[in-house]
């Protein structure tokens, strides 16, 4: 069974960057296309970005499109998130799945952006 562990969240003001991860462990996530998820306090978990398996291109909501970039590294079985330009309101835990979201959710990544 797939397990994952998201990282590189923390706290930077607006304007930083953050370049979240999400390695995966237990089976490979190389056919399968990944997405980024987050979670705000008080509000659903909201899709982010999708990148898929045979592409570097990916997909992003609108109100990240521009400034974050996803990309994966199939030998080492992880899938990034590249962020800049931060924003306040891309305060959240960050998750990373699966397209279905049928793997187990991993703990998340904390990401505050202060103003």
């Amino acid at each position: 069974q797939v397990k994952l562990v998201e990282s590189g969240g923390g706290l930077v003001q607006a304007g930083g960057s953050l370049r979240l991860s999400c390695a995966a462990s237990g089976d490979t996530i190389s056919r399968k296309t990944m997405e980024w998820y987050r979670q705000a306090p008080g509000l659903q978990r909201e899709w982010v970005a999708s990148i898929f398996t045979d592409t570097s291109v990916g997909n992003y909501r609108a109100s990240v499109k521009g400034r974050f970039t996803i990309s994966r590294d199939n030998a080492k079985n992880t899938v990034y998130l590249q962020m800049n330009s931060l924003q306040p309101e891309d305060t959240g835990v960050y998750y990373c799945n699966n397209v279905l979201r049928s793997l187990p959710w991993g703990q998340g990544t904390q990401v505050t952006v202060s103003s």
